[in-house]
């Protein structure tokens, strides 16, 4: 590898980290007048924006912590740059935003971005999953588990032989279970919340 090659590799994850560090639900928060850190879970995810501050605030945070995985990744090779490189800092500096001290989300709505751009069909059975798991139980955090647990499986399946696509699907799926480790731990104590409005359906049908 040359050292032109490397600088382009470098620049590409450096770009993408600064494009994915923008923390909009800490912002959002902001907009409140609270700090989401300090609420909730702590996280500045759509999550705990949702839980926290409503739907009005958090499906912006959602679609804004979506197109910053996306757009950059799009642009990426207009600009000579590494897509799966650019999306992998754009996840990296959602989760490890240095504008609040390397504390960030938890990589979920970001890796949809990118990977709509990247790998949208193993996206869409990965989703698929997603939705089954959080209809049946109620929780966004376990389906956020397993989404990145099957993220790679189906990437393997559907994109045979792409390496460099298995490996990000690999990492970024890996880091969504290791962010959530405080949620398994709730999942396995029973105490982890479910979201309101699965809640408010269930309790229709008793």
């Amino acid at each position: 590898m040359t050292s032109a090659e490397l600088f382009s590799l470098v620049k590409s994850l450096v770009l993408g980290f600064l494009c994915g560090s923008v923390p909009f639900g800490y912002l959002a928060g902001r907009i409140k007048g609270i700090d989401i850190r300090t609420h909730g879970s702590g996280n500045i995810g759509f999550n705990n924006v949702l839980r926290v501050a409503g739907p009005v605030l958090a499906i912006p945070v959602l679609i804004l912590d979506v197109a910053k995985g996306l757009l950059p990744t799009a642009f990426a090779t207009s600009l000579g740059l590494t897509p799966a490189l650019v999306g992998l800092g754009a996840i990296l500096g959602h989760v490890f935003t240095p504008w609040l001290g390397f504390k960030g989300g938890k990589g979920v709505a970001t890796t949809i971005g990118v990977s709509a751009f990247l790998c949208i069909r193993s996206l869409a059975a990965g989703l698929g999953v997603y939705t089954i798991v959080l209809f049946v139980s109620g929780f966004i955090s376990l389906s956020s588990v397993v989404f990145g647990v099957v993220l790679p499986v189906f990437t393997a399946v559907f994109y045979p032989g792409d390496i460099s696509l298995l490996v990000f699907a690999t990492v970024v799926g890996l880091l969504i279970v290791l962010r959530h480790r405080a949620n398994i731990k709730r999942l396995l104590r029973g105490t982890e919340p479910r979201l309101g409005l699965w809640l408010r359906l269930f309790r229709k049908q008793q």
